[in-house]
């Protein structure tokens, strides 16, 4: 099993709340900065089942433009991309001028849950850890900036997280049969991410670890982390003037008894003055 985590201090969430609303706002000034700039980001986001990744994820894109930062999470291959270069699939999804996509998963699902469960050969497994360094370098030297985040969460948080997912009708849909198959192949998939460390930690793209024993410290950390890499200055927005509104002196709205009306459910809730 697991080694004991490093020791996290819990962030409190008052403080937590605090610094998170500036990091947020800091991604809002780097987004603008990529968007004039041309500037092409990836940011790659793997680790455990229920290491945080997904919730990472929407704290860094909560208050960004879904045109300039968008998500990419790929469902399982078709037939037809079965048959492909292996990393074919990915590279439509990558950042054109202007643009950050962050990746909830990416190409290394073939050194991790399809090494771990056999959904790959050997021979596909092997090619993938020497083409990968490759095919990164060939992305970094096209002048994309690529960031690749590994969430490392010890074996009782994984379980006591996926216990929490299994009687919360809200977040009872991301456990899967593979996600709850990694509790019983935790060696397996540690010795899997040991070798692609191994194989793909490179100077052009390396890996970085991000302790997520605590989701709130993870959070700060790596959204602290990545305004750190990007080389973003600070840029104003274009000026926006908010026109005088003419008088509607030609028009008059229709009776609202026309129109279909969605029912007032709030009201329900509203309690009654007294």
């Amino acid at each position: 099993m697991s080694k004991s985590p490093p020791q996290i201090v819990r962030v409190k969430k008052k403080p937590y709340e605090a610094e998170l609303a500036r990091l947020q706002a800091e991604l809002v000034t780097m987004q603008q900065w990529v968007k004039l700039s041309g500037a092409r980001v990836v940011v790659i986001f793997e680790g455990r089942d229920a290491a945080g990744k997904g919730s990472a994820i929407k704290r860094i894109t909560q208050y960004l433009n879904p045109r300039v930062a968008r998500v990419v999470a790929l469902p399982m291959p078709t037939e037809r991309q079965r048959g492909q270069w292996y990393f074919q699939r990915y590279i439509e999804h990558l950042p054109s001028n202007g643009e950050i996509v962050l990746m909830d998963r990416s190409w290394y699902n073939r050194a991790g849950v399809e090494r771990v469960m056999g959904y790959c050969t050997s021979d596909e497994y092997r090619r993938f850890l020497h083409q990968a360094p490759l095919f990164e370098r060939m992305l970094v030297e096209d002048g994309i900036l690529l960031v690749k985040y590994w969430f490392s969460v010890s074996d009782q948080e994984q379980e006591r997280r996926f216990r929490s997912r299994l009687k919360d009708p809200m977040r009872r849909w991301k456990l899967s049969e593979t996600d709850v198959l990694s509790i019983t192949k935790w060696v397996d998939y540690s010795k899997a991410k040991d070798e692609m460390f191994v194989h793909t930690d490179i100077a052009e793209a390396p890996w970085w670890v991000v302790e997520s024993e605590d989701k709130r410290s993870s959070r700060l950390n790596v959204i602290s982390h990545l305004l750190s890499l990007v080389p973003y200055e600070k840029t104003d927005p274009p000026k926006v003037r908010i026109p005088p509104r003419p008088p509607a002196s030609d028009y008059e709205r229709p009776p609202r008894e026309l129109n279909h009306q969605v029912p007032d459910h709030a009201a329900t809730l509203a309690k009654p003055e007294e």
